[in-house]
């Protein structure tokens, strides 16, 4: 299946809502579809270009152009995602100024962005903004002005509903429908492996420690449940982490050299590793 085949899903209780509604339907069926692995090319191509059509009015309101500057991760993607989506919902007043404001942007002298990123009105003695950084802040204020005008969540809803082989689903169907596609994927093991490893880079100090433990028990982590800073070992009030494991709940406590893996109940110690020993470890991973 190529990713043209795929349908545009949301949810009955989406599409039975309101015009924010819909799209947030979408935006929650997309996010779903990324965290169980699905990626851009096993995503229906209107869903994406509504998804992030939708960002980057979440971000321009919340900061203008420099706020969107700042979260998209890769802005030649997702701008090629927002002008076809702004295109296909025909909202060309918003079509229009997006690239005008792109392009404006672009060229901004790396001062000049520094300048508007950073929010800073670096105004000269008279008060006046550097005039490519004030033509950011007046095209921004476009942004806000043509809302009025051209509803960019009315054009998107529309837009969804209408999409050819739309599918809407309960929440059950949707899980199903979920599954069925990630579990036809060829490579599933291998994204599960770099998602794993990509999240353990991400993670705190404290979940590497508690993952280290699991891993010298033998024990399968399942998830972490609080910090408790108020723990009583060994008469000392100390900060201990609770988690859970295919073995039961455990927690998770440390001293200057090592951390500790212990029984809850019975204050066994079932796992031990002195930080030099991790430190190390992680530097081989």
């Amino acid at each position: 299946m190529t990713s043209n085949e795929y349908p545009v899903v949301l949810t009955v209780e989406g599409t039975a809502g309101s015009d924010a509604g819909t799209v947030d339907s979408n935006v929650a069926v997309v996010n779903t579809m990324y965290q169980e692995l699905l990626g851009a090319g096993e995503i229906a191509p209107n869903a994406l270009r509504s998804y992030f059509v939708d960002f980057y009015l979440t971000q321009s309101l919340g900061g203008g152009f420099a706020q969107y500057v700042f979260t998209a991760q890769d802005r030649e993607e997702i701008d090629a995602y927002i002008r076809e989506g702004l295109e296909g919902m025909g909202a060309a007043g918003h079509a229009d100024l997006f690239n005008r404001t792109a392009e404006t942007f672009d060229s901004l002298s790396e001062e000049e962005a520094d300048t508007y990123l950073d929010g800073v009105a670096d105004a000269s003695d008279d008060g006046v903004l550097p005039e490519p950084v004030q033509a950011m802040e007046d095209l921004d204020a476009e942004f806000e002005a043509l809302l009025e005008t051209e509803d960019l969540v009315a054009l998107n809803a529309a837009w969804l509903r209408g999409q050819e082989g739309l599918l809407v689903l309960n929440d059950d169907e949707l899980t199903a429908h979920i599954a069925k596609r990630v579990a036809a994927l060829l490579d599933l093991e291998e994204r599960r492996a770099e998602a794993e490893e990509e999240a353990l880079e991400n993670a705190p100090e404290f979940e590497i420690i508690i993952r280290e433990l699991c891993d010298i028990a033998g024990y399968e982590l399942q998830r972490i449940t609080m910090g408790d800073p108020n723990y009583d070992h060994n008469g000392e009030t100390v900060l201990a982490w609770r988690f859970s494991t295919d073995h039961g709940d455990f927690l998770m406590i440390e001293d200057e050299d090592e951390a500790f893996m212990l029984n809850p109940d019975t204050k066994e110690i079932v796992a031990a590793v002195e930080f030099e020993e991790l430190e190390e470890d992680l530097v081989e991973a």
